[in-house]
C-alpha cells in the first residue's frame, strides 16, 4: 500500500461529504489530515445542501465539481437515496463516483444503493482507527488508484 510520501503530486480533488453527523464529519476531516490527503473536503449537511452545491444555487453559487461524492443516506430533508437517484440520472452529474458512506447494514439498502448506480457501499466502522482507515482505503482507491474524469 503506497503512503503519502509515495503518492504522485497531483491536482488536489475536489470531495463533497454529506454528512449530518458532525462526529462522523469530524472523524473523516481526521482521517484526511492523518492521511496526509491533500484533496479539498468539502462539507454539507442534508440533502437540500447537496443539491445546492451540486447545483451551484444558493450559498453555494461558484462551488467546485466534485470528482468523489460521499454519501450518507440517513439525511434531513432529502435522503441519501434520493440525493444518489438525482445525481445518477442527471448527465452533469452522473460521472461523479459515489460512495456511499453510512452506518446502515441492510441488504436493502445495499441493493438499492447499486440499483441507483453507487460506485461503493461502504458502513461505517463504529472504531474510529477502522473509520479512518475506510476513508482511507476510499481516498486511495478513487483518487489514487483509479482513473477519474476531472471536474467540469
Amino acid at each position: 500500500m503506497s503512503t503519502p510520501a509515495d503518492r504522485p503530486q497531483a491536482t488536489p480533488a475536489e470531495v463533497l461529504l454529506v454528512e449530518d453527523d458532525a462526529g462522523d464529519e469530524l472523524m473523516t476531516r481526521e482521517a484526511f489530515e492523518d492521511n496526509k490527503i491533500g484533496n479539498v473536503l468539502h462539507v454539507v449537511r442534508d440533502g437540500l445542501e447537496a443539491l445546492d452545491f451540486l447545483y451551484r444555487r444558493g450559498e453555494h453559487v461558484g462551488a467546485p465539481r466534485p470528482d468523489l461524492i460521499l454519501l450518507d443516506l440517513n439525511l434531513p430533508k432529502y435522503d441519501g437515496r434520493q440525493v444518489l437517484e438525482r445525481i445518477k440520472t442527471d448527465p452533469e452529474l452522473n460521472h461523479i463516483p459515489v460512495v456511499v458512506l453510512t452506518t446502515s447494514a441492510a441488504e436493502e439498502d445495499i441493493l438499492r444503493s447499486y440499483k441507483l448506480h453507487a460506485n461503493a457501499y461502504v458502513t461505517k466502522p463504529v472504531d474510529l482507527d477502522q473509520f479512518i482507515r475506510a476513508i482511507q482505503q476510499i481516498d486511495d482507491f478513487f483518487v489514487t488508484v483509479v482513473k477519474l474524469p476531472r471536474a467540469r
